[in-house]
């Protein structure tokens, strides 16, 4: 009885519930798609940086994260790279050869990290095979190929089949190096990767060093949720073949220390979005409430005259505004869900701002996304809020005597 009540209460002024309804509705879309593009933000930062800088995970010589001198190789790097293949959660391994090093053309000249990679392994665990914009992918003969970014390209004044000479310090303190052709072009969505990068083949680069071994192992997980089991593994691993004093495990979270810590701030970051929408609500509710007591403070002494217990009346407005929350919690809910899936499924393209998303190695397609979980908060926090903001009101009718509201003139 009570419930069919306050439904009929809150829709007596159709005008002003309707426009309390409409700004809850537009507000929580508004707070959800904030929150989307936050999260697409990041996610899009995180798939980069894991794509193509991080892996899941990377194995290196302890001294070399400090120092990273061509001399500090990993023990029996392939031997273990070997071993990684073969563990069940493991769906790609790539030994990188890695030395920072200058390249020059007949123009200019920059100082970069040149990888050695095998051209098998790198194209399944990147997707460096697949972003090549001019010329193609590393073959398993020819003479000393040389992958580098269109940025590079553009600022050494390159194309395909120009000859660059790449030059290093190797294990003896010695400069070395050997000319190389471009064979191939690159674009990937972070501009400070693709100027500070330059790819050849393992067996080039340790023939011009004159050694051979790896400095990196590069791991990716079969699933991205697994990884805390393959990183077990991978540990285990390392533990067994003795190399656990040398060498250093790291999950992609510990090589990006500032991507994890996003990530985590980010949860944080949404909730002080939403607790701001919701503060903002209260006040308008509170305020649309207090006008629909005030105007029936006679009807609500009469109510207490006749024998209603305060309980109930206090009841009867926390139903109202419950109601009142539920109704703009749900609708402004089910909009936001389809428009962040509208988002989300077409994508959102911010060429225009490339330029700026390139340095943080953002796409400029972005993919707005919010969690189930996210939804069920914002639900629950809409409808709590409303609760309370049914107090105030209340205690306004309930601390006046019946006797009192009945003269009060409408």
């Amino acid at each position: 009885m009570l419930v069919k009540l306050a439904w009929r209460n809150i829709w007596r002024n159709k005008l002003r519930t309707s426009i309390i309804l409409g700004a809850m509705v537009f507000g929580l879309v508004g707070v959800s798609a904030m929150m989307g593009f936050m999260t697409g933000f990041v996610d899009s930062m995180v798939k980069n940086a894991i794509q193509w800088q991080t892996s899941h995970i990377q194995i290196h010589h302890r001294a070399y994260l400090t120092n990273p001198d061509i001399s500090l190789t990993i023990p029996n790097g392939e031997q273990l790279a070997n071993k990684l293949r073969q563990l069940s959660g493991v769906e790609n391994v790539s030994a990188r050869f890695v030395v920072e090093g200058m390249v020059a053309s007949a123009r200019s000249n920059r100082g970069v990290r040149i990888n050695g990679v095998d051209r098998d392994d790198e194209a399944r665990i990147t997707p460096l095979s697949s972003h090549i914009i001019q010329g193609s992918w590393f073959e398993s003969d020819g003479h000393n190929p040389v992958l580098v970014s269109e940025k590079l390209a553009q600022r050494l004044k390159l194309r395909i089949g120009s000859k660059v000479v790449v030059t290093f310090t190797d294990a003896t303190g010695q400069v070395v190096g050997a000319a190389f052709r471009v064979k191939g072009i690159f674009k990937t969505p972070s501009t400070q990767f693709d100027e500070n990068n330059v790819f050849v083949r393992k067996a080039d680069l340790q023939k011009t060093a004159g050694m051979t071994g790896v400095h990196e192992i590069a791991i990716v997980a079969t699933n991205l949720d697994r990884l805390p089991h393959v990183l077990a593994e991978v540990e285990q691993l390392v533990l067994l073949s003795q190399l656990d004093k040398q060498v250093a495990v790291r999950d992609w979270m510990k090589v990006q220390p500032m991507l994890a810590t996003m990530m985590n701030t980010m949860a944080v970051s949404n909730r002080v979005i939403l607790v701001i929408f919701v503060i903002a609500m209260m006040f308008g509710i509170i305020n649309i409430m207090l006008m629909s007591v005030f105007e029936r403070t006679r009807e609500f002494g009469v109510l207490m005259a006749v024998g209603m217990q305060k309980h109930k009346v206090l009841l009867l407005v926390m139903l109202e505004t419950t109601l009142l929350g539920l109704t703009g919690a749900t609708v402004g809910v089910l909009c936001s869900m389809g428009l962040v899936a509208l988002m989300h499924h077409y994508g959102i393209s911010l060429t225009s701002m490339s330029d700026g998303l390139g340095a943080y190695g953002i796409d400029t397609v972005l993919y707005p996304r919010v969690s189930y979980l996210e939804y069920q908060m914002i639900f629950v926090t809409v409808v709590a809020a409303s609760v309370l903001a049914a107090f105030y009101p209340a205690y306004q009718i309930l601390h006046r005597r019946p006797v009192d509201a009945m003269a009060e003139k409408s």
